[in-house]
């Protein structure tokens, strides 16, 4: 339940046109509702503005499809991640207006877009077109929260002339979400070309020393380029959340 929802709940009660009952009805489940196996968190709107994101990895298909619906069920705009598309099919059962994105192996419900600001906008970079499904999952979880992404893919440093040619929107993006495995050395030359926050976002794309992800965090982690802060391997969805709150901030 969003702040705008709680406060028309209040108002309609102020007014009349709700009764103490309906109120109570539609306030039983804040701040959470007990499933047993998941406590799902519907003040999270209020707070963060945003519902809690489901993490679909890891949990049954049944159960991702029973934390969806219960969302779906009082928030008009769902995010699931790492989801599988047997989940996606239970959800969809549940929830018809459910969309999948297989790239970025997201579940997204929108049914109220989030007003978007388009004097700014975020933009994700990607070294190469194997680090786009790390780099999907961001723009996509910076989009449903109400932010203008741009995409510039296949960029990296082994051939640094294509980068370079991106200099004018690089300079004109607000927040900047770089995307890399290998050595992960995009992060750092991106860091040194832009004014504007840079997200490093390391991922598991690499042959055997790359160790899943790690050597492209560690060379993130110890960029000599100031401005740039770093998520963990593969972690496309945080790194989404926190341009878009960076990208909305007065």
């Amino acid at each position: 339940m969003s702040s705008d929802q709680v406060r028309n709940l209040l108002l309609a009660f102020q007014n009349g046109q709700a009764s103490l009952e309906e109120a109570m009805e539609q306030l039983r489940t804040m701040p959470f509702e007990d499933l047993e196996y998941a406590k799902i968190d519907h003040h999270r709107a209020i707070r963060q503005g945003f519902p809690e994101v489901v993490y679909c990895e890891g949990k049954t298909i049944e159960q991702v499809a029973a934390i969806i619906e219960h969302l779906a069920e009082r928030n008009p705009n769902v995010l699931g991640t790492r989801a599988s598309s047997s989940m996606f099919e239970a959800v969809k059962a549940k929830v018809p207006d459910a969309c999948y994105h297989e790239l970025a192996r997201l579940i997204m419900i929108e049914r109220e877009p989030a007003a978007i600001d388009d004097s700014r906008f975020i933009l994700v970079l990607t070294a190469g077109t194997s680090d786009m499904p790390v780099a999907e999952e961001a723009a996509l979880t910076a989009e449903i929260m109400g932010n203008r992404v741009k995409r510039v893919y296949d960029v990296g440093v082994a051939g640094i002339h294509r980068l370079l040619a991106q200099r004018e929107i690089i300079e004109q993006a607000n927040v900047i979400v770089v995307v890399a495995g290998m050595e992960g050395a995009l992060a750092s030359v991106v860091g040194g070309m832009a004014t504007k926050p840079v997200i490093a976002v390391p991922t598991s794309v690499g042959y055997g020393a790359n160790f899943g992800g790690l050597a492209a965090l560690l060379t993130m982690l110890n960029s000599c380029a100031a401005g740039v802060a770093v998520v963990n391997i593969d972690n496309g969805f945080g790194a989404g959340r926190l341009a878009s709150i960076i990208n909305q901030m007065r």
